[in-house]
């Protein structure tokens, strides 16, 4: 998801997109640790993408855009 598409989505939609994105990262941490994850990359792209919300939410809060 880029940037453009999260900010036009509402607050409430973040809210459950952050929360998706953390339940997403704890299922694949789970996966790494019983060996069963395939694509070592997927990590890294859902902090990402964390980030990324966290980032847009962040600046909703300041008023910054």
């Amino acid at each position: 998801m880029k940037v453009e598409e999260i900010r036009v989505l509402s607050s409430e939609e973040l809210a459950r997109q952050l929360e998706a994105a953390h339940k997403e990262l704890f299922d694949l941490r789970f996966r790494l640790a019983t060996r069963q994850l395939v694509n070592h990359r997927e990590i890294p792209r859902v902090k990402k993408k964390i980030a990324r919300l966290k980032t847009i939410i962040m600046e909703r809060e300041l008023g910054i855009r």
